[in-house]
């Protein structure tokens, strides 16, 4: 391959990546996928997979290019099903189109999905496979971390100040970010399958956890509250309307509190009772969820860190400063994890008008 089509085919599938990104927050439990089609160094056809149950990329993409898309190649983040679910498979869709090349990112890890590539190179077809493929595996980082995970894919939040304080003292809660970060944040939400905070939060400002002033997810996140001791108010806004959006309250002294736990049921909350806060996630990873986001405070901040349960953690660094008493995000997170975030690779930084966002990888996918 030259270096000509190497780079159109990396031009295509970045194309592709933007494109499935349009299905965010709508598509999930299935992954976000793109496609286009080129012909004669053109883009003839494209498409995304834009929500649950609904045509996958391939075929929007395929349909819209029509005839054009014989003899094209088509590009695509992730490998084509090759299995009848709510939808036909794409690899059908594929060699009825007669198309002759197939560019696909990474490969769909489950074994129900999987192998339509190989289906299609049996058909003749010419497929490369691996352009973009750590592109490709971040931005669908729950679904293949389900594949071979027991716990959700975590993101941890924090949103600080200059001096790493999240708020001007315990037991309250500051904003420290403009309005371009909030609306980050709440889009950060509406692609997870829950938000989790610990009761401390829920004390200090009685946290809705909903997902305001971006596009609404298909399904509203469910909300966590980490509350070993169920001191989280019956008056608090998150149990109030836990009929409406589900609700966990995820706790280790149901025995010795029956009454109380008897109360958020009542209430419409689900009391999951875990021996641990890594017993927790697992249990929360087997009520399905598979992308979870944590959004503090210090104290679950520090513990998910150093029970090494966090996978990406983003933060939000503001221009302002909270003083001397302020309550810097990290208290309590032994050395080794100040030592693993200070050496934790980089994914991305954009500036969000008087912030910065940062993400880093703090382990593999």
């Amino acid at each position: 391959m030259n270096q000509s089509t190497a780079a159109h085919d990396e031009s295509f599938m970045r194309r592709a990546l933007e494109l499935a990104r349009q299905g965010w927050g709508q598509t999930a439990p299935n992954p976000m996928v793109g496609a286009v089609v080129v012909r004669d160094g053109a883009i003839v056809g494209e498409g995304y997979h834009a929500r649950f149950g609904e045509s996958h990329a391939e075929v929007v993409a395929l349909r819209s290019a029509g005839e054009r898309a014989k003899g094209a190649t088509l590009y695509v983040n992730l490998e084509p099903c090759r299995h009848h679910g709510k939808t036909p498979p794409c690899t059908e869709a594929i060699l009825e189109a007669a198309v002759e090349r197939v560019v696909i990112a990474v490969l769909d890890p489950t074994a129900l999905a999987g192998g339509g590539a190989q289906l299609l190179r049996n058909s003749l077809l010419d497929v490369d496979v691996g352009l973009l493929e750590r592109e490709a595996r971040e931005l669908n980082a729950p679904f293949f971390h389900a594949a071979r995970s027991d716990l959700p894919w975590t993101t941890l939040k924090l949103a600080l100040s200059l001096e790493s304080g999240i708020s001007s003292e315990r037991g309250t809660t500051s904003r420290v970010t403009g309005d371009e970060s909030q609306r980050e944040v709440h889009e950060l939400r509406a692609g997870s399958d829950a938000i989790a905070v610990g009761v401390g939060t829920i004390l200090a400002d009685d946290s809705r956890l909903t997902v305001r002033g971006v596009r609404p997810p298909r399904v509203p996140p469910t909300r966590v509250v980490f509350d070993r001791s169920l001191r989280t108010p019956l008056r608090a806004r998150v149990v109030a309307t836990a009929r409406e959006i589900p609700t966990i309250v995820v706790t280790s002294v149901e025995g010795g509190a029956a009454d109380r736990a008897d109360a958020f049921r009542d209430a419409g909350v689900h009391i999951v009772v875990a021996a641990d806060l890594r017993d927790g996630f697992r249990r929360l990873r087997a009520a399905g969820i598979r992308a979870l986001l944590v959004e503090g405070g210090a104290t679950i901040a520090s513990a998910v860190l150093a029970d090494g349960l966090v996978h990406r953690l983003i933060i939000f660094q503001a221009p302002v400063a909270l003083g001397p008493s302020a309550l810097h995000a990290f208290d309590g997170a032994p050395p080794r994890v100040l030592h693993a975030l200070e050496t934790a690779p980089v994914l991305d930084r954009r500036q969000l008008g008087s912030d910065v966002m940062t993400t880093y990888a703090l382990a593999e996918l």
